[in-house]
């Protein structure tokens, strides 16, 4: 199939599947206009709404629809995935009772590796070092699991080796592996299950949100989140705690968003909204990054997944003090969900094209790999005329693997 935009993609399973635009339209509850807009590359499709609708009515996955891991010239966009056949070994091969190493660092140094350096290198967007880093760290901490022989340590380490497998799964599914990022899921469950502890679950049930199959799984991550939220709530006393659940509100708001229930999309950003105000608004040191002003980060992705555009998103962007966005990773959603809701609006084309370099060059390896940001800049450039902006576009493409 040709990959090289979600349009053609489109186009080549509408015709596979035997359908006319106006069929797919109405399968999709969408117009027959959109559809067409979409294949011939005059509008994005980047709505997490419009995906699931088109690949539900199509009966394929989100993946096909949009396009799973690719590799372009670009060393900043295609060196982050050279970590993943050692990740997958590290994952799929290891057990809590049977390591796959016969020795390891010291299980101290091991948790300061993690904590102080494979996860700000994950915040940063920094892929290749944390690549490095963590297939090592996973072996080395299945070994600590199986020695341990006091609870203290029994305990850093199935905890450590969940906060690493948050890690990984999240760079794997960044990177767009997502069956990757549920086997971290499983890890890290087996984990937890022997850790008497709701936030350690807790922890894991975001990453397995995070790592939900995209392909018709909306329903369930907005029940999943809200069930794990409910059960968190009693238990989430700490800093910890609150982080957790709070980003569990983020997800449910976010679902919610997506299967378009406008009134469950304002109880959860309420709830996220005064769990923040309870913690310090950190979000370089708050689990996740939660914190009141990445509440506002989400509240932008969520505004954009609700089709606002232009003006609109240039208002909610205008409520984040950009200042407190002190992680690279974060900056760079925030700005290139920015940059996507601007480029629905023609008059602002330019602007958007604008927002999406600040986007890329805040986290290249993020950017140059992450599928929504992909489809706008094909979008824009399809729509670009032969000035700076196409330029720039161009540019961006190249990086990118879009056709240019």
């Amino acid at each position: 199939m040709d990959e090289a935009t979600i349009g053609a993609r489109l186009r080549i399973l509408r015709r596979w599947r035997g359908m006319t635009q106006v069929e797919l339209a109405g399968l999709a509850d969408l117009s027959p206009s959109f559809v067409s807009m979409v294949e011939t590359g005059q509008r994005p499709l980047d709505r997490r709404s419009h995906i699931a609708a088109i690949a539900s009515a199509l009966r394929v996955s989100e993946t096909d629809l949009v396009g799973g891991p690719h590799l372009s010239s670009d060393r900043m966009q295609s060196d982050p995935h050279t970590a993943i056949p050692a990740l997958r070994e590290a994952l799929q091969t290891n057990k809590l009772t049977a390591p796959a190493v016969d020795r390891a660092r010291p299980l101290a140094e091991l948790a300061q590796e993690v904590t102080g350096r494979i996860v700000p290198m994950h915040a940063e967007a920094n892929y290749v070092s944390e690549g490095a880093l963590l297939p090592d760290v996973l072996n080395e901490l299945y070994w600590h699991t199986a020695q341990a022989d006091d609870e203290a340590s029994r305990r850093l380490a199935l905890e450590t080796l969940i906060e690493v497998c948050v890690a990984a799964g999240l760079t794997a599914k960044d990177l767009g592996y997502v069956d990757l990022a549920h086997v971290a899921v499983l890890r890290a469950e087996e984990a937890a299950a022997l850790l008497d502890d709701p936030v350690q679950r807790g922890k894991v049930e975001c990453l397995r949100i995070w790592a939900f199959p995209r392909e018709r799984s909306w329903d369930r991550r907005l029940a999943a989140a809200e069930s794990a939220a409910e059960d968190l709530e009693p238990h989430a006393r700490t800093p910890v705690g609150l982080h957790v659940l709070g980003m569990l509100t983020l997800h449910a708001a976010l679902g919610a968003a997506v299967v378009q229930r406008p009134g469950v999309i304002d109880h959860w950003l309420a709830e996220a909204g005064q769990l923040a105000g309870r913690v310090t608004d950190d979000i370089k040191g708050n689990w996740q990054s939660f914190s009141q002003t990445n509440v506002g980060l989400w509240s932008v992705a969520i505004g954009v997944e609700r089709g606002e555009s232009g003006g609109s998103v240039l208002e909610l962007a205008r409520a984040i003090d950009q200042s407190k966005i002190t992680y690279r990773n974060r900056q760079a959603c925030f700005l290139a969900d920015v940059g996507r809701g601007l480029a629905r609006e023609p008059r602002m084309r330019g602007e958007a094209v604008r927002w999406l370099r600040r986007a890329e060059e805040a986290g290249p390896q993020l950017i140059r790999n992450h599928p929504p940001t992909r489809e706008t800049v094909a979008y824009l450039l399809n729509r670009a005329r032969a000035d700076s902006g196409g330029r720039e576009l161009r540019g961006m493409a190249a990086r990118m693997g879009v056709p240019h």
